[in-house]
């Protein structure tokens, strides 16, 4: 299983499964991250933490955490 933190910067990758607690998944859900979402690295903090995202066309920035739970293909 390959979760999203593991991605090198500039890979094109799509949601398979979003794993954790309900309130986990919405709040991955609510930020527009659902099954077969495109997701496309941009960039890593300098201390790796937080993850920058291209994700339906706008920047998002999450946790490295947040990042382990979500299963990609």
């Amino acid at each position: 299983m390959k979760t999203l933190d593991q991605v090198k910067i500039g890979e094109s990758v799509e949601i398979v499964k979003i794993h954790g607690t309900s309130l986990i998944k919405r709040r991955i859900m609510n930020m527009g991250m659902t099954k077969r979402t495109q997701i496309q690295i941009v960039k890593f903090a300098p201390l790796g933490d937080p993850i920058e995202l291209k994700v339906r066309g706008y920047q998002l920035s999450i946790r490295k955490a947040d990042a382990k739970n979500i299963e990609i293909a």
